[in-house]
């Protein structure tokens, strides 16, 4: 085919020619214009979106600049940062924990046993076993998400210690006000208990309700609960007597005193010096005599005592 037109002011007229090959060639020509076009126009619209929102541009390309690879790293680094410092505040309850354990220990295991299972290293071992179920990050998450996760586990974990701890210290506030404690200090023995005995002065069968412990002259009678000291005087049996009200209902009383170091209406702690021991009133020698009273009602000192005493 043919293209024939006028041109000039001569009117030469012009012809051209237009073949299959030519209109494949224009074609091709055209078609990689507009794809060279458009790669063009994507580059220049994706380095503007990656300037101006690196959002989009994660979206669309999955790459950040290297100031939203920082920020994004700061993030994760604060993120870790909070997670140690939430560890670290758990490990701090947890020791506390064992120190509340090992104050529970004391309440419940007589001083002479303390003291005499006492080293100056404590040996400890066994295998090692991790906790069953600890933190960890879930690989099918985003690291953000599966931070967050568990940052939320570790944060549970440790609400949960620490409401262990404060029920474990009211529980052992509330045992500090029961007379559990043992009412002498250093070297002692037991030499007369509860029930019937042969009394030392008429040699006839009677009753006892308390226990004896035999002691140096001047030892320290130690308070077995916090309480309230209600008697602090003279009485002819018992010589110098000390009475202290507890929780519960219980009192305790500490006889043949030589020395009495609280006065009536003081208020005394679980081991505080109280007294010393003496040999006075209806007493052979220097002594200890103990009772424990329940709601008014005389008991076996020995029921309440550490591991049976």
């Amino acid at each position: 085919m043919q293209l024939m037109w006028v041109s000039g002011p001569t009117g030469r007229v012009r012809t051209i020619s237009i073949t299959a090959k030519k209109v494949v060639v224009a074609a091709l020509v055209g078609s990689f214009s507009l794809i060279v076009t458009g790669f063009l126009l994507y580059l220049v619209g994706f380095k503007i979106a990656v300037e101006t929102s690196p959002d989009l541009a994660r979206t669309l390309g999955g790459v950040t600049t290297e100031a939203e690879q920082q920020r994004m790293e700061a993030i994760y680094r604060d993120r870790l940062v909070k997670m140690q410092e939430m560890l670290d505040s758990t490990a701090q309850d947890i020791r506390q924990l064992q120190q509340l354990k090992n104050r529970f220990m004391e309440i419940a295991t007589p001083a002479s046993l303390r003291e005499r299972g006492a080293a100056k290293e404590d040996g400890r071992g066994g295998p090692l076993l991790l906790p069953s179920r600890r933190p960890t990050l879930d690989p099918l998450l985003p690291l953000d998400e599966s931070l967050d996760n568990t940052m939320g586990e570790i944060g549970q974990f440790n609400k949960t210690v620490s409401t262990m701890r404060s029920d474990w210290d009211k529980q052992l506030q509330w045992l500090q006000t029961l007379p559990t404690g043992v009412p002498i200090a250093g070297d002692f023995r037991m030499t007369s208990g509860f029930g019937m005995r042969v009394d030392p002065f008429t040699h006839t069968l009677a009753r006892h309700e308390g226990l004896d412990f035999t002691a140096p002259h001047g030892a320290p009678i130690i308070a077995t609960a916090d309480g309230l000291v209600t008697r602090s005087g003279w009485e002819d049996t018992y010589g110098n007597i000390v009475e202290v009200a507890h929780a519960e209902g219980f009192m305790t009383r500490y006889a043949h005193i030589s020395k009495r170091h609280v006065t009536e209406g003081q208020r005394v702690k679980r081991g505080q010096h109280i007294a010393d021991v003496g040999s006075t009133g209806r007493s052979t020698g220097p002594h200890l005599h103990y009772e424990v009273f329940r709601n008014g009602h005389v008991m076996n000192p020995v029921q309440v005592l550490p591991n049976g005493g």
